[in-house]
């Protein structure tokens, strides 16, 4: 003990000059936080001959995230954590197939818990940081999915830049995928094709504060090559009105030997937004050409404006428009409180019995976020849901989600 008493202050003055010039920013910049989701759904399906008639299930979500900042130097050192847990608080097999539990391969049965852990290392020198790990990537070619108890995530490489002034640029590898309601990591893939990994590269251009274009290359090795062009422009108008333009293209082509299959289609689609005030009205087309329908990986979701709360209307040669209106009720005195409904029409879809394939989705959500007292940001969001289909395609269903969401910020 008296060796030890006499080593302590040799080894403090050691130590703290080395975690005070190199691990400063390493710890001061550091981030926790953990969010708590509660998410019951309920779908009822309407179609002769259903599998099932409905599927109806209740969970709770925990995700902890921890982002540390960046030791001093020419290159900055950080790493980044995240866990996930699923818990079932109501499900059955017969009720199974929400999206937000996994079950078992042979007994159908949703399982208790389910749970990732997920490290992310980073490295920063001027304005590029490389992350190798687990990554939650937003780009056009590949988005996680974010719409259940957990979030999915990816594995791999990605280094954003942002270098040159205006220019965002990401590149990277992406190899494995855990599914929003998975606890496995999978290999990368499209539908039941999977592939060595998904290279893309590209970026975003902001011409002024108003204006910025992109331009994203992805290959899905041996199963799909696809690029994209974007626009996105904001224009004030006259009398408080403002104008948001939003133009998204890809072209997706099979790679090498196609384990998907033939992958051939053009997806033109675009959103036109007319805002004042608590008012927002918003319009949206998309036209699918090609022979097939619209390719984007397993664990994510396609970057479309017509990706909605049950469909995507991204099958093959589908025509599809939208219209959508959202209001704010702090205009009438009560802050937090938000509606949106939209009505979504897809038609000329191509099926396996002909070229008139159908699909209509109605949605309507309203949220409300607690704005003081203890229980601030607590928020608490209903989804109503009503899908119908024909002419080849056979699902229809009504739907309604509950769903409580609270972030606690850790330190």
């Amino acid at each position: 003990m008296p060796h030890s008493r006499t080593l302590a202050p040799l080894v403090a003055t050691l130590t703290l000059p080395l975690a005070t010039s190199a691990l400063a920013d390493f710890i001061e910049d550091s981030k926790g936080s953990l969010e708590l989701r509660n998410h019951y759904i309920n779908r009822d399906f309407r179609q002769d001959g259903a599998p099932q008639s409905k599927a109806e299930e209740w969970g709770q979500g925990f995700t902890a995230r921890i982002e540390s900042g960046f030791t001093e130097g020419t290159v900055g050192v950080g790493l980044d954590a995240i866990g996930e847990l699923g818990v079932k608080l109501d499900a059955s097999r017969d009720r199974r197939g929400t999206g937000l539990l996994p079950f078992g391969p042979v007994s159908k049965e949703p399982v208790d818990d389910y749970s990732e852990l997920g490290l992310t290392a980073k490295l920063r020198a001027s304005q590029s940081v490389l992350r190798l790990g687990t990554l939650q990537p937003l780009l056009p070619v590949a988005t996680y999915n974010d719409t259940r108890l957990l979030s999915s995530t990816f594995q791999g490489g990605m280094l954003t830049s942002q270098e040159i002034s205006g220019l965002t640029f990401n590149g990277g590898r992406l190899t494995r995928t855990n599914l929003r309601d998975s606890s496995g990591r999978d290999d990368i893939g499209f539908g039941a094709a999977t592939s060595d990994a998904f290279n893309f590269a590209g970026g975003t251009y902001a011409i002024n504060p108003q204006l910025a274009v992109s331009y994203y290359y992805g290959l899905l090795d041996d199963i799909y090559r696809q690029q994209f062009v974007g626009l996105v422009h904001t224009l004030p108008l006259s009398g408080g009105f403002n104008l948001k333009s939003d133009i998204r293209y890809f072209d997706s082509r099979g790679d090498g030997v196609e384990r998907a299959g033939e992958i051939d289609n053009r997806n033109f689609n675009g959103m036109f937004s007319l805002g004042k005030g608590a008012h927002r009205f918003s319009a949206a087309f998309q036209r699918m050409s090609g022979d097939s329908a619209f390719p984007f990986l397993n664990g994510g979701d396609p970057y479309v404006v017509n990706l909605v709360t049950f469909n995507t209307f991204t099958r093959a040669e589908e025509d599809a428009w939208q219209l959508r209106y959202d209001y704010d009720f702090a205009a009438l005195g009560v802050p937090g409180l938000t509606f949106m409904t939209r009505y979504v029409d897809g038609g000329n879809v191509k099926t396996a019995s002909g070229d008139d394939g159908e699909e209509w989705e109605r949605d309507s959500d309203l949220a409300y976020v607690i704005q003081s007292g203890s229980l601030k940001g607590l928020s608490l969001r209903w989804r109503n849901v009503t899908f119908r289909s024909g002419n080849g395609l056979t699902t229809d269903l009504d739907e309604n989600r509950l769903i409580l969401g609270y972030t606690l910020t850790l330190w």
